[in-house]
């Protein structure tokens, strides 16, 4: 008896347990199938009618027409360059580049027109605004601004790179020599200089190694640029742990001369003849052949007027900066692109386009007339020899022995003393240190 009482005990709680088990089963299989049914019901992207054709047609009446609204002064204000260049632009982009080509849809309606999509990314360079804030004005969503801006950086890369961001050509070289002799340093071409963009959207496995000073993440553009401010050298990438002199240690900016492929150059200091041309730097960098930085603490009148034209004559550089922020404030506002890849194509785009605007402005601010040396060999003591072969092969001898001349340390301190007694020779008499 006691045995049946058991077995019917058994039997009640097995049963209880397989019930208990079925309904914990089935309430979680019925959440399962409902987290499906929502995956599978997402909520669709809204279509926004947005009348592009009117945005295009607004463009055009306000700049385009032949009677545009508003005037050339305005243009260049918000597009940072004059209307010809812009077009210029417009044009190759739209007949080499698929991306700006207008075309029709399946109904036959017209697509967005280059001129939206160059006019889009533009001024999200320039203003360094999101990309939903050309919508309302040009009619062009969020999603196709930012393919806009990247297929326009790239199509600026591939088409005008070669031409705006080359390395100078013996031409060019004999043209910067030509200002430096002017301006009281005969053998230089440029100031070179380094300056941070702040990334801010930096991945945070990366901030350690991007974090320095102000401890926000930047990314660091080493350049050198003459007085025109035209851009001859750009390095960007090096994380912002690095100063000065850890960037140059990767930078390719004597590559050209360790490989023979820069044109000779020479030129006469103060009775002296030298070979190497050379950048105005601040005091970070260090003492070589190729660099001249200021005095500091100068207890002399020579020393102090050399101090006063070489820091006067560096700011090349730091003005580049300066205007190459203020064209393009996307390159001044923290980085808001999250892979760093279409971050330096976004910085070298920005200084191609700088350059172009160099070129078609520069007749209308220079300063410095190179015309004067054309009128006898005599008056000009800083020369490029055009018959000198920059595709000659080299060995690791000669690169060796041209890195030891570069860094040279008693070639710099005799160009700089020669440099002090030719600005007081040049200047002095002006000057009152009295």
């Amino acid at each position: 008896m006691a045995s049946s009482s058991n077995n019917d005990f058994d039997q009640n709680d097995d049963d209880r347990f397989d019930e208990i088990f079925d309904q914990k089963y089935d309430t979680i299989y019925n959440k399962m199938l409902e987290r499906q049914a929502k995956k599978k019901t997402k909520k669709k992207r809204i279509y926004i009618e947005r009348e592009r054709e009117e945005g295009q047609l607004r463009l055009w009446n306000d700049y385009f027409s032949e009677t545009p609204t508003y005037p050339p002064n305005l243009f260049r204000r918000r597009f940072r360059m004059n209307k010809p260049l812009f077009m210029h632009i417009v044009d190759r982009l739209s007949t080499e580049v698929s991306f700006f080509q207008q075309t029709r849809d399946a109904t036959g309606r017209l697509s967005l027109s280059g001129l939206q999509k160059c006019t889009a990314a533009i001024r999200m360079m320039a203003y360094g605004c999101a990309a939903d804030a050309v919508d309302e004005y040009l009619r062009i969503g969020e999603s196709t601004a930012i393919s806009c801006l990247e297929n326009f950086v790239e199509a600026i890369i591939n088409l005008f790179g070669d031409e705006y961001l080359r390395r100078p050509t013996a031409e060019d070289l004999q043209r910067l020599l030509d200002i430096g002799e002017i301006r009281g340093f005969p053998g230089m071409i440029g100031s070179i200089d380094c300056m941070h963009w702040e990334w801010k959207n930096c991945p945070t496995a990366w901030k350690g190694q991007y974090t320095r000073g102000l401890g926000k993440p930047t990314i660091v553009l080493e350049a050198v640029a003459s007085q025109d401010l035209w851009i001859w050298h750009a390095f960007f990438g090096p994380p912002g742990t690095l100063n000065d002199l850890n960037v140059l240690d990767r930078s390719p900016v004597f590559d050209d001369i360790l490989y023979g492929r820069a044109p000779k150059v020479n030129y006469m200091v103060n009775g002296r003849e030298y070979h190497l041309a050379y950048y105005l730097t601040d005091g970070i960098y260090p003492k070589w052949a190729t660099f001249i930085q200021s005095i500091r603490l100068p207890q002399t009148p020579k020393p102090s007027l050399f101090a006063t034209y070489q820091e006067a004559v560096r700011k090349d550089v730091e003005r580049a900066f300066g205007v190459l922020q203020a064209r393009f404030a996307i390159v001044k506002n923290p980085a808001l692109v999250w892979d760093k890849v279409k971050i330096g194509k976004i910085m070298r785009a920005c200084i191609i386009l700088h350059n172009m605007i160099v070129e078609n402005e520069r007749d209308g601010y220079t300063q410095f007339d190179v015309s004067i040396f054309e009128q006898g060999e005599g008056s000009r003591t800083s020369q490029v020899d055009m018959t000198y072969s920059t595709d000659m092969p080299t060995n690791i001898g000669n690169l060796i022995g041209i890195r030891n001349q570069v860094r040279d340390k008693k070639i710099h301190e005799q160009l700089k003393s020669d440099l002090v007694e030719h600005i007081w020779h040049k200047f002095g008499n002006s000057q009152n240190f009295n």
